[in-house]
């Protein structure tokens, strides 16, 4: 017996892996003055069951796409934020994650519809319905959200910054895999501002970004085609 779709209440969902980044998405959402009804969320949000992670979102997209097709559904505006991850440590890469997204998809008759240097779009054959796609840092490359924050730190702060990811270089042994270099330096560098302790969403609360780097400028816009700013 096929188990029963997991339905949502909210219209406006962006879909992220787990509380980290739903912390950082609701500063950006913010700070870009997007839609008020936008819900940041990860997998146990609506499946206690879940697994926080980008299998677990992967899962739970099958059910909202089948909540978007539905009229009498609440959803009506979805954009999910993935890592790519690594391929050698089994986490997919972008190639094979954008592989995964696209099978999903494609079963519920949506077809990819943009390049990636912008975010990525998937339109569905009724020419109406869509979802968006962005898989961190940039829509190529392997990689996880910290790389990038790496891409986007504000110029006042690269000196910091330096300085944290020479002291994770120079660990003799670190007890963290080295695919979680860049979790370690941007962990770090917070962990040295005025109030240490702060996840990722400080980074935007306390305008340690350069919003206007290329690659947030193109993250804010692809936010932007999914979610209409506020009047």
């Amino acid at each position: 017996m096929a188990r029963p779709r997991t339905d949502v209440n909210n219209s406006h969902v962006l879909l992220v892996e787990g509380e980290s980044d739903r912390g950082f998405f609701e500063q950006v959402c913010k700070r870009l003055s997007l839609h008020p009804a936008i819900t940041v969320a990860a997998p146990k949000d609506y499946q206690g069951q879940a697994r926080n992670s980008k299998q677990g979102v992967l899962a739970l997209l099958t059910d909202l796409l089948g909540n978007l097709l539905d009229e009498a559904a609440a959803l009506k505006c979805l954009a999910v934020v993935v890592d790519a991850d690594y391929q050698a440590t089994y986490g997919l890469g972008y190639q094979d994650t954008l592989a995964q997204v696209t099978a999903i998809a494609t079963a519920y008759d949506f077809a990819l519809a943009t390049p990636a240097s912008g975010g990525l779009l998937f339109k569905h054959s009724d020419g109406l319905i869509e979802f968006g796609l962005w898989i961190m840092p940039n829509n190529q490359d392997e990689g996880m959200l910290e790389d990038f924050l790496k891409t986007c730190i504000c110029a006042d702060e690269q000196p910091l910054f330096a300085h944290a990811t020479q002291s994770i270089a120079a660990l003799a042994a670190p007890k963290f895999k080295p695919h979680h270099n860049s979790k370690a330096e941007v962990a770090t560098w917070l962990a040295w501002q005025k109030t240490p302790g702060h996840g990722l969403y400080a980074s935007v609360n306390d305008n340690l970004l350069d919003t206007d780097a290329l690659l947030f400028r193109q993250l804010g816009a692809w936010l932007q085609s999914i979610y209409q700013p506020l009047a």
